[in-house]
């Protein structure tokens, strides 16, 4: 009988290459695969197919079809400011009688949007309406490949592609090319923001980043924690904490920061601010007393506390504003934390749109000026 039966020694060494073999299979399905859990753009269930237009929310708007280097067909929105916007809640801004809807449009900042991970560009139309209705911006809405109806599968050199595309049509556009161009870029965004400014320095007059990361492969750990171990086959890496360097230290760059991020560990976005403050040539240690925000020696207004963000000591918050020196972002550069913050729901949190308001004005009038020099 015993002949019948495997010995402990076949048995363990059956057990040990079936496991191996298993393993293999896994790292392969986990190294191939991974673009399906990172670009989840068929979540929520129809957002390739239902994707919600700006005529929803009382917006006009143009079809933007951008094709990239790699004929990958973007359908994107462009949303161009016009003197008066058919909106009650528009904000007035004063201009010449005579004046065209494209003079008006080329004197007002164009805003990029970079959406996160999950979902299309036409879900974040309610922050758009924002930007175009009360701080007048031109907004260009981004979708990126493989997302909503867009062509092609997403990736990282695919989104980098793509984001590079839509600053091109932008800077060879007859009066957007004359705007202050802010990039604001939500998770993973906020990485698409940091690799476009990063590669064209000359031409990003500002940043305004969400609930990032220092790089994708360190994220894995607290996202998906069984997958730790592998972490090292993580081939898409958005490795901000090295592009941050190499946004030019004049760049203002607002973070903006949900605590209680269940998704990106609130230390991913204190570590990219202590980047942002080493690329200026400043430590965090040498603003502890500095509390008012400058443009160009004009006091815009006392440290960065507002309902809502942190309750840290003055000290620690003025540590985290990035200001007054003139050396961080032209003195513009800021740090908030929300407290009540979570991954998804940072940008609902009390303040947070009058802060984004006052960086975006700043910015403007920052730009204005320098542009008279």
């Amino acid at each position: 009988m015993s002949k019948f039966l495997p010995s402990l020694g076949t048995f363990a060494k059956g057990t040990a290459a079936t496991a191996a073999g298993l393993g293999t299979i896994g790292c392969g399905l986990l190294y191939y695969g991974q673009n399906y859990l990172i670009y989840p753009s068929a979540f929520p269930p129809g957002a390739r197919l239902d994707v919600p237009v700006p005529t929803d929310y009382g917006l006009q708007y143009e079809d933007l079809d951008l094709v990239t280097s790699d004929g990958v067909t973007l359908r994107s929105y462009l949303l161009p400011q016009k003197k008066n916007l058919n909106n009650s809640h528009a904000v007035d801004v004063p201009h010449p009688i005579n004046q065209t809807d494209e003079e008006f449009a080329s004197t007002r900042p164009t805003v990029m949007m970079f959406h996160g991970n999950g979902g299309n560009h036409g879900h974040r139309i309610p922050l758009a309406k924002v930007f175009h209705v009360r701080m007048r911006c031109n907004v260009l809405m981004l979708s990126y490949r493989g997302y909503g109806h867009s062509d092609g599968s997403p990736s990282e050199l695919g989104l980098c592609i793509d984001a590079q595309t839509a600053l091109d049509y932008v800077l060879s556009h007859p009066y957007l090319s004359k705007t202050p161009i802010i990039l604001y870029g939500q998770s993973i965004g906020g990485a698409v923001a940091i690799h476009l400014a990063s590669k064209n320095p000359s031409k990003i007059t500002a940043l305004i980043l969400e609930n990032t990361f220092t790089n994708l492969p360190r994220l894995i750990p607290s996202t998906l924690p069984l997958l730790a171990p592998l972490s090292f086959l993580c081939h898409q890496k958005w490795d901000s904490a090295s592009k941050v360097p190499l946004i030019p230290r004049s760049t203002p760059i607002l973070m903006l920061s949900g605590v209680k991020d269940e998704v990106v560990p609130h230390v991913h976005m204190q570590e990219l601010w202590e980047i942002v403050c080493r690329r200026q040539g400043t430590k965090r240690a040498e603003q502890d007393h500095i509390g008012e925000t400058t443009v160009d020696g004009d006091k815009l207004g006392e440290g960065t506390k507002e309902e809502g963000a942190s309750t840290d000591t003055k000290k620690e918050e003025e540590s985290r504003s990035g200001t007054g020196t003139g050396e961080i972002g032209s003195g513009l550069s800021k740090f908030i934390e929300y407290e009540a913050g979570f991954h998804n729901d940072t940008c609902v949190q009390p303040g947070y749109w009058a802060t984004v308001s006052e960086f975006v004005a700043a910015v403007g009038q920052a730009h204005e000026h320098a542009s008279r020099l």
